[in-house]
């Protein structure tokens, strides 16, 4: 695989692990409001490409937070346990906006990297011709 091959293939892994966590993120404030959701996290793994053995970064598994979910108090809820509480939710609004700001920029960075190699690529064909 030649190093225009490589950079395309490593900001295009780029791209793909960042839109799995945005998307991550946009179910997360999907789920910010019913009982008991937990949200989820992103995580990230290495693999190789199998050509000439290229680092690429890809979406892993699917983590919950392990962070205790917020107690409410309403007695007239059906969830409610004897004295009155229920789990609510773990998903922090701000949190997941800042996540997301993060990814969109991490986003944007790879797609500046694929767009870059893609020109001058470009320009050593248009070079070549001559």
């Amino acid at each position: 695989m030649s190093g225009f091959d490589s950079s395309l293939a490593v900001s295009a892994a780029g791209m793909e692990a960042q839109a799995a966590r945005l998307r991550l993120g946009s179910e997360n404030v999907a789920n910010a409001d019913p009982p008991g959701s937990r949200r989820k996290i992103a995580s990230f793994e290495s693999r190789t490409d199998g050509g000439d053995g290229t680092a690429l970064v890809a979406p892993g598994r699917v983590q919950l937070d392990r962070t205790e979910p917020t107690r409410i108090y309403d007695p007239g809820h059906p969830l409610a346990d004897a004295t009155g509480h229920y789990a609510g939710s773990n998903v922090d609004l701000v949190i997941e906006v800042a996540d997301a700001r993060e990814a969109q920029r991490s986003y944007e960075a790879n797609l500046r990297m694929f767009d870059q190699t893609r020109q001058m690529a470009k320009s050593l064909l248009d070079l070549l011709r001559r």
